[in-house]
């Protein structure tokens, strides 16, 4: 049977529908960014679906955290829900709070990544424009001091970043972190493939884990909170056009929780390795390199894979040296701000 590109919102629906009976009790979730948007949505929805889940989640604002905590025990009561705070833009604390994680955790099974502020104006203390340590640095960091513990999982073994994939764009090697870029629009492009390529290193040292970067449509979220000019201007579109453009909050939980949990986005050796298996007529994504099952997947809000335009921008830099050359700037700052390139 041929298989379907776009996935429909019955067969994500059903898919998620099997998580109890497909996935075993007891998942482990770390949800990053997850107390506004996209994040919490998805959060929730894995509360509903998962048996016993036992999910940490991290972010900045402790009143948030306090009020997903208690929502996520309505929603299911035999589940456990941490929220830990942290200012997620300087690596020092991603650091900590990893630390945390290995302390009190043995093995993760889902880690889903959503960090992210619409503004290239910022710096941190550690000298990163505060976008790009958000969603660049702060991303691969988690996902390299946590993989260990994924690995160790059985269910899912999956590393989930939300954010423009599939949108990729040139890679400009002369400004690597964006120091001087000034329009986010511009910048998008060049912050998407340096995530992309991230997790196509990631996924190059531990080929059985699976890691998806999506985009995820126009959808209600906080990431245009800084009150920068261009800030202002979108959260004033976003106020009128929203509600005609919006993907319902439920949906897009439930669209996320399939790219977190479904055999689609396999990884490229998913030898015990379990997943809800694929509903008919859907098949084994394909990957950031073109191939159907090579682990990375830069799938569209209803889970179809990049388009050959985005795989051509790709290719070309993979074999122009720009991946590799992105590759050793960032383990130069890994070194400059925290004395190491290597995981804790």
């Amino acid at each position: 049977m041929k298989a379907l590109n776009m996935v429909s919102y019955p067969l994500v629906q059903s898919s998620n529908a099997r998580i109890p009976s497909c996935l075993p009790a007891g998942l482990v979730a770390v949800f990053v960014g997850a107390t506004s948007g996209i994040g919490e949505y998805t959060l929730k929805a894995f509360a509903k679906h998962a048996v016993y889940p036992r999910a940490y989640f991290v972010g900045r604002s402790r009143k948030a955290g306090a009020r997903i905590e208690a929502e996520c025990k309505v929603l299911n009561p035999e589940g456990d829900f941490t929220f830990i705070q942290s200012e997620l833009s300087e690596l020092k604390k991603v650091d900590d709070v990893c630390r945390r994680l290995k302390e009190e955790l043995t093995v993760v099974d889902l880690l889903w990544l959503s960090q992210g502020v619409f503004s290239v104006i910022k710096t941190t203390d550690e000298d990163l424009p505060y976008a790009i340590a958000l969603a660049y640095y702060g991303r691969y960091r988690f996902a390299q001091n946590l993989l260990p513990l994924i690995q160790k999982s059985s269910s899912l073994r999956r590393v989930v970043s939300c954010l423009a994939g599939g949108k990729d764009g040139p890679i400009n090697t002369e400004d690597l972190d964006l120091k001087l870029a000034r329009s986010p629009l511009k910048a998008r492009g060049h912050l998407v493939s340096m995530i992309t390529f991230s997790l196509e290193q990631l996924a190059k040292q531990a080929p059985d884990v699976s890691f998806v970067h999506n985009f995820p449509g126009p959808v209600r979220t906080n990431i245009a909170r800084d009150n920068t000019a261009i800030n202002i201007v979108v959260r004033s579109l976003s106020f009128f056009m929203g509600p005609f453009v919006y993907m319902a909050e439920a949906e897009c939980g439930e669209r996320h929780l399939f790219l977190c949990t479904s055999a689609r986005y396999a990884a490229k050796n998913q030898t015990g390795v379990t997943c809800v298996a694929l509903e008919k007529g859907v098949e084994v994504a394909r990957g950031s390199d073109g191939q159907i099952g090579s682990g990375v997947y830069l799938p569209d809000q209803y889970g179809e894979s990049a388009p050959a335009s985005c795989e051509a921008i790709l290719k070309e830099m993979r074999e122009n040296g720009v991946k590799d050359r992105v590759w050793k700037h960032a383990e130069e700052q890994l070194v400059r701000i925290l004395g190491s390139a290597n995981a804790i």
